[in-house]
């Protein structure tokens, strides 16, 4: 059992004995990453924020604007190496096999389909696909079982894969019918743009800061915290939702208890009434389960940032729910706005 299986057996009163050393250590680490960018604090504050929750994150962006920076320093930091991290550029020629692994000849031959996983997709924690919506129809059923199911098949038998986090990045988000299962699997979808314009010289200091660092093979951003942190916060929030260590039944009651003390009435009514104007005035999709993930979200926000219930302020990944690149920034100007008048 690897330090990582072992979180899931890690009682909950010691998860409780804990918690605050944990915050402490994910926002320090965030708080030093940021140091290393230039305008990308609430991009690294949403990386943590689903890490910990445990869902995709996609950013948006052109070229050259740090998407592919930020998800590999923040992996360094993790202490990730070898086969815990795995990266790969799609495009529309790209086959199972180069995510999954080439097909095992020798179990072939034997009548087995198996593929050879190592340093592939099925044994990553963590995993970066750039130009994700570039992929063809084959990885698309690939990435959607795997997402959706964190499993894919080997000689026709579902196999667990060990991923936690799905980072990925493209240029535009695409509006083709066929990938629409596919975005809606990002909740959230953030900007990442230049800043040559308003931070120039900053811009050049920090990126040949960066470059030297890659040179010298300097991480300083490495040690302040590890995937283990964000996989006990996650558990420890997932106990606390479900009301282990209060006897709670398995009805639901436990849940409803926990948004009651956390999710403060005026501020969850507020959830759903800028969720209703954005759905009428923005012409936006938001699915049930989209719903469900964005409440947990919160949740985490919450935990993470200030330790407490669910604040006004928590509502501002709302700002990430579109789903075509020409609705991100009017919607992230349009959810300040409602939250300033609310």
């Amino acid at each position: 059992m690897t330090p990582w299986e072992a979180v899931d057996n890690i009682p909950f009163g010691q998860l409780c004995d804990e918690v605050e050393d944990i915050r402490g250590r994910i926002n320090s680490l965030r708080r030093e990453l940021s140091r290393y960018f230039i305008e990308k604090d609430e991009l690294i504050d949403l990386m943590a924020i689903c890490l910990v929750a445990q869902e995709p994150l996609l950013f948006v962006g052109p070229p050259g604007t740090a998407k592919s920076a930020l998800v590999t320093k923040f992996c360094e930091s993790l202490g990730l190496e070898g086969d815990d991290y795995f990266e790969y550029m799609l495009t529309q020629f790209t086959e199972p096999s180069e995510l999954l692994g080439p097909i095992d000849i020798g179990a072939l031959k034997e009548g087995r389909y198996l593929r050879k996983i190592g340093g592939k997709l099925p044994v990553a924690r963590i995993a970066f696909l750039d130009e994700i919506f570039k992929s063809n129809s084959a990885i698309l059923n690939t990435l959607l079982t795997i997402i959706n199911e964190r499993k894919f098949y080997q000689d026709g038998k579902p196999q667990k894969v060990n991923m936690v986090m799905l980072f990925a990045a493209t240029n535009q988000v695409p509006e083709f019918t066929e990938l629409g299962a596919l975005r809606d699997r990002f909740v959230l979808k953030a900007l990442s743009s230049s800043v040559r314009e308003t931070h120039f010289d900053e811009l050049l200091i920090r990126g040949v800061q960066n470059d030297l660092d890659q040179s010298l093979n300097r991480k300083p951003w490495v040690g302040i915290a590890d995937l283990t942190d964000f996989l006990k916060l996650k558990r420890y929030l997932d106990c606390m939702m479900a009301g282990i260590g209060d006897n709670s039944a398995n009805d639901g009651s436990a849940v409803r208890r926990d948004r009651k003390q956390f999710f403060p009435d005026p501020v969850f009514d507020l959830f759903k009434r800028v969720l209703r104007t954005l759905v009428k005035e923005n012409d936006l999709f938001i699915s049930d389960r989209k719903v469900v993930k964005l409440y947990k979200l919160f949740r985490t926000r919450a935990l993470l940032f200030h330790g407490g219930e669910v604040r006004k302020e928590d509502l501002v990944l709302l700002r990430y729910v579109g789903d075509r690149s020409e609705d991100l920034l009017p919607l992230r100007e349009k959810v300040d706005d409602l939250l300033r008048v609310s």
